[in-house]
């Protein structure tokens, strides 16, 4: 026997205990000549020419005597109806077959129905029938004949309308077996003999080919079979077991011992193996296995071995003093019957009791075999190949322990496997585990840091890079292996990663807190959608700011004013790519030590535009143009702006915090806009106002004047949009007073505006607000003739002629009377006033010449008035004494007649 070969015990055997005394004496006369197994019966054909029917409990359904003579050689029952054909032999006459139909009983003799009879040629030669087979449709039948003869019958034995024979096959040697193999277009007959195995196509008309020697080796009575699952005729020899087929023999299945009988069983090959010596073809063996045993059989022991060739197996092995004599399987199971008329069931064992018994033997490849060939799912199957994995790891063979834990990821819990290999520091068997994890989309947060660890530990970049860049839908948790990235200092495999999978405000903020590449972070952010810029913008906006001022605000102004323009790159097909080396941008020297130094490779042209190490925002806008062979950067102008809503104003105001210069510009430019709503509009002048006091608060000299010129002429308009309590209190805090004034003259304050000037003692001030406001505002000549002589010092820099001027004013116009012009200069001082009497001379000189001249005028007009009252006195008297001739027809007033009185 080959070593190769592995013994196991995969079936249970019992003995059959017989029902009842038909049964056991039917088994016990050794009067059995042959046994068929049925869909549902088992058949049993007798010495004396009578069929016996078993039923599943083994006990006699029904029998009747099939042959009159002769005894029952071969029986085929149809599976799935109820037609059984029998053969009888009887060495004075030709052998005779007949088809029965089981289901129909004749009534007289409650027999089966017997369908068709007929005798089988061979020449009118006596001999025994060594082989028999039968189509599934009983349309062909083959026999075999001890004289080397084969007969192949064909016909409707069924409905009995006749049956051709013909003798296809004539040898020397006798035949051993005969087997047909159905297809849909022809049926091939293998024959066996002694000494070799042919083949010969039947066709469904009656004509046949030539027979062919398929081998020039033959094999023993009863080793030779049909494989129905595979189609193949198996044939058993002393060295091997050999499959053929219509394509020619298969390869061979080692496995040396005397074979004298064969039968097939699901994926199991039945044999009933003689002692050592001896040999199944001799003429003695052909004897008894044709005619019956002799006593000599019952004290030869034999084997009956039962073989799994695909896994080479041997199922179950068990030397027999009764020797097998027939072998069948029904119902499920495998049964023998010995010599001795005794009957055993093979019961194969349940698959996970045969995998149990490989695992014990540590067996695992062969346990993968059975499993795969017995039809276990693939989920069951990682079972085995977790136990084979644990077997191996015991032995130290890890590299082999992770292919089958590999196999078994579906069902494995991951922790498992990973703390073992973590415990033996095996990292590249752990990464190739946590490799797969991902790549059946079972991988967890923790296991892309640990996979990505490990890489780190071992310095492998390329399978970093080749684990990032995997083509397919992610498979791993994209904000860990991002985080892990940047923590082992692996920017630009971080930076593609955040790029690939659309991580924008990622890939900014890899640029700027790793790399503090801030200008090509201001670049990138300026190549994205509006929508997608404006979060990076506000993010990333006072460092930004900070460190590329121009670039930054010229963005913040293009957003802000609804003019931004993602800029684009046309990148030219010509076959041709650079090294990295001559793309790399601002700042990534092929020398640095820092991980990031290739990551033009991973970001799309942003980064290509600087060609220097210490580039600006400046240089790198002016290089916008032109990319050297990667491509042309587009202008602003070559593409329309995008749609997009425009944030309020307001909202970019803290980004601007410590950097006046580039907020005022800011601002100024959003005010050239005039689509802004009044509250952004009002937001816009009050901050630019607020930075303009700021400036000129930090700068001295004409800079400040300049500042203060540009807030004054900022609220000098009509209608501008700020709050005059804004603009006050930030005057007031800045100690601009032209603000305050200014609010105060729009508001018709002129009152306030020179009481604010008198208050500070401002007199240049209050006598320009007097000059300017005055003519509007009369009373404020009495206030500032009070406010001139209110001090000395006040009247010295005002000067005598600005009092006169103030008296002149006061006097034309009546504001005030003289009493009261002078109770004013004399109330104003404690020591007597502050004017002298010559500054006032002139005042009083024309006050009193003027007053003379009006007494005199009103006296003269009193005269005038009482003589015409003395006149008009007199006419009244006349008029009621004398009469009055009234000539005129009309009214002198209003023209219309004059009517008498009544």
């Amino acid at each position: 026997m080959a070593i190769s070969w592995k013994s196991f015990d995969f079936f249970e055997v019992s003995r059959i205990s017989l029902p009842d005394d038909d049964a056991r004496h039917l088994f016990e006369r050794n009067e059995i000549s042959s046994i068929c197994a049925g869909s549902d019966s088992l058949f049993i054909g007798g010495n004396d020419g009578s069929v016996s029917i078993m039923g599943k409990n083994w006990s006699l359904v029904r029998r009747f005597q099939a042959h009159e003579t002769g005894r029952v050689t071969h029986m085929r029952q149809v599976e799935g109806t109820s037609l059984l054909v029998t053969v009888a032999e009887d060495l004075s006459a030709e052998p005779v077959l007949k088809a029965w139909a089981l289901d129909k009983l004749v009534a007289q003799t409650k027999m089966p129905t017997c369908l068709s009879t007929l005798t089988i040629n061979n020449g009118r030669r006596q001999f025994p029938i060594s082989a028999f087979a039968a189509s599934d449709d009983l349309s062909q039948i083959a026999v075999g004949f001890g004289n080397g003869s084969v007969t192949v019958i064909r016909g409707d034995l069924v409905h009995d309308l006749g049956t051709k024979q013909r003798i296809v096959y004539e040898s020397e040697e006798p035949v051993t077996g005969v087997q047909l193999a159905t297809d849909e277009k022809l049926t091939t007959l293998f024959i066996s003999t002694t000494t070799r195995i042919l083949r010969l196509g039947l066709s469904r008309k009656g004509q046949g080919l030539p027979p062919k020697t398929v081998e020039d080796k033959g094999c023993a009575w009863g080793c030779m079979a049909l494989d129905d699952e595979t189609g193949e005729v198996v044939v058993a020899r002393d060295d091997a077991l050999y499959t053929y087929s219509l394509d020619g023999r298969g390869p061979p299945r080692a496995y040396e011992a005397p074979k004298s009988l064969l039968a097939m069983y699901d994926n199991y090959v039945a044999l009933k193996c003689l002692p050592s010596g001896e040999d199944g073809r001799d003429a003695e063996g052909m004897r008894r296995r044709l005619w019956g045993s002799g006593n000599d059989d019952l004290f030869n022991a034999t084997t009956f071995v039962l073989l799994e060739p695909d896994l080479r197996i041997i199922a179950h092995q068990e030397t027999m003093m009764s020797p097998v004599r027939f072998i069948f399987d029904i119902w499920g199971d495998l049964y023998t019957m010995t010599e001795e008329g005794k009957v055993y069931r093979y019961h194969e064992k349940p698959l996970s009791q045969r995998l149990e018994l490989l695992y014990q033997r540590n067996m695992f490849h062969l346990a993968i075999e059975l499993a795969q060939s017995s039809g276990m799912d693939a989920q069951q199957q990682t079972i085995i190949y977790r136990k084979f994995g644990d077997h191996l790891y015991q032995k130290a063979d890890y590299d082999g322990a992770m292919v089958q834990y590999i196999r078994a990821i579906d069902t494995t819990e991951p922790s498992q496997v990973i703390r073992k290999f973590l415990d033996t520091q095996r990292i590249h068997n752990l990464i190739q585990y946590l490799e797969q994890l991902h790549e059946r989309r079972k991988a967890t947060a923790d296991h892309t840091t640990l996979l990505l660890n490990c890489y780190a530990k071992l310095k492998d970049i390329d399978k970093l890079e080749t684990f990032i860049k995997s083509p397919g839908d992610l498979k791993f948790d994209l904000d860990t292996a991002i985080a892990m990235c940047r923590q082992g200092g692996y920017f630009e495999q971080a930076a593609y990663l955040a790029k690939r999978h659309g991580e924008t405000e990622m890939v900014v903020d890899i640029l700027i807190e790793d790399c503090q590449h801030y200008a090509e972070a201001l670049d990138f952010i300026w190549r994205q959608e509006a929508e997608v810029a404006y979060p990076c913008m506000k993010k990333y906006a006072r460092v930004l700011i900070k460190h590329c001022p121009e670039e930054a605000t010229k963005l913040f102004v293009l957003y802000y004013t609804g003019k931004f323009r993602p800029r684009k790159t046309i990148v030219p097909v010509n076959g041709e790519s650079e090294t990295p080396s001559a793309i790399l941008p601002g700042g990534f020297t092929s020398g640095a030590a820092s991980a990031v130094q290739n990551l033009s490779n991973y970001l799309p042209f942003p980064y290509l535009n600087n060609t220097s190490g210490g580039g600006t925002p400046g240089t790198a806008s002016a290089s916008n143009k032109q990319l050297g062979h990667n491509g042309l950067s587009l202008s602003e102008e070559d593409h329309p702006p995008p749609k997009y809503t425009v944030p309020a104003p307001r909202t970019a105001f803290s980004s601007f915090i410590d950097h006046p210069t580039e907020f005022i510009t800011f601002l100024e430019a959003c005010l050239d806009e005039e689509e802004w709503k009044p509250t952004d509009r009002s937001d816009l002048y009050t901050t630019l106002f607020e930075m303009y006091l700021h400036k000129a608060g930090q700068n001295k000299g004409h800079h400040r004047e300049e500042w203060q010129a540009k807030a004054k002429k900022l609220i000098e308009g009509e209608h501008v949009p700020m709050e005059s309590s804004s603009v006050l209190l930030l005057s007031d805090l800045s100690n601009f007073n032209d603000g305050t004034v200014l609010v105060k003259e729009q508001a018709g304050l002129f009152f306030d505006i020179f009481r604010s000037y008198t208050s500070a003692k401002d007199t240049r001030g209050a006598i320009k607000a007097l000059r300017k406001y005055g003519p509007d505002e009369p009373q404020l000549y009495p206030a500032a003739l009070a406010y001139l002589t209110s001090d000395p010092r006040v009247l010295e820099e005002a000067g005598p002629d600005e009092l006169t001027s103030v008296l002149s004013k006061i006097d034309k116009d009546g504001l005030m009377a003289p009493l009261q012009v002078v109770q004013t200069l004399v109330g104003q001082s404690a020591g007597g006033g502050v004017a002298t009497m010559g500054m006032i001379k002139p005042y009083l000189y024309e006050t009193i010449l003027r007053e003379r001249k009006e007494i005199e005028v009103n006296r003269r007009q009193i005269e005038t008035l009482r003589n015409d009252t003395d006149k008009r006195r007199a006419e009244f008297i006349d008029m009621g004494a004398k009469p009055a001739v009234f000539q005129a027809t009309r009214c002198s007033d209003c023209g219309q007649g004059l009517d008498l009185p009544a």
